[in-house]
């Protein structure tokens, strides 16, 4: 009897410590996870396709996404803003804000894009992006999808980088760093989306197209 007892725990046991995994929890599978939680990268989540924000609100623990964590602050004008070197995880689903950008020589972008050393006309479908999600250039000339919570999408290059770290000089058109969850999209993008770009930020989601 002892013998199958054990043989029945070795079974069991793995299973039981899984099961009930909540917010930041192990796991393997869906299974493994409470309620309307996924399993990302062995840990539980957040479904970020249908929108779940029991780990960001009220979870027992932090979404991964929080590991992201400001590395200094930059004063600027007489206010303090938070550096970023890194983003939020991309996902098929990313939540970001969406900004207005101005790419054309002499507007709000500053100096030319980064990824070609260009200025842009506004009528293209372009964005720039936060540091982290930038990546040291590797989206440079990447498409990316953003969807508005109106349902409407529009595909997107990548041909610049929204700052996190650096800014308040000529370079950034004196504007402070960029949050670190910044698509910042052309008055194209803007017009695809059916969006007022007269609004500033609007929360969207994106991922790689």
């Amino acid at each position: 009897m002892a013998t199958l007892a054990f043989f029945v725990s070795l079974i069991l046991l793995p299973h039981l410590s899984l099961s009930t995994s909540s917010c930041n929890g192990p796991c393997q599978t869906l299974d493994d996870c409470d309620g309307m939680l996924i399993c990302i990268n062995g840990v539980c989540n957040d479904d970020p396709d249908i929108g779940t924000t029991q780990c960001s609100t009220g979870g027992s623990s932090p979404s991964p996404t929080s590991d992201c964590q400001p590395t200094g602050t930059l004063e600027c004008n007489g206010e303090s803003f938070p550096q970023y070197e890194c983003s939020p995880l991309v996902t098929s689903s990313t939540e970001a804000t969406l900004t207005n950008n101005d790419f054309s020589e002499g507007g709000d972008g500053g100096a030319p894009s980064q990824c070609d050393e260009s200025f842009h006309d506004n009528s293209e479908l372009i964005v720039a992006l936060s540091t982290g999600w930038y990546n040291g250039g590797s989206r440079c000339g990447k498409m990316i999808k953003i969807t508005a919570s109106n349902g409407r999408s529009v595909v997107a290059k990548v041909v610049d980088q929204c700052d996190s770290v650096n800014g308040c000089d000529a370079e950034h058109a004196g504007l402070p760093p960029c949050e670190n969850n910044i698509v910042d999209g052309s008055d194209a993008v803007w017009s695809a989306l059916e969006l007022d770009k007269d609004v500033g930020k609007v929360a969207v989601t994106w991922s790689d197209a």
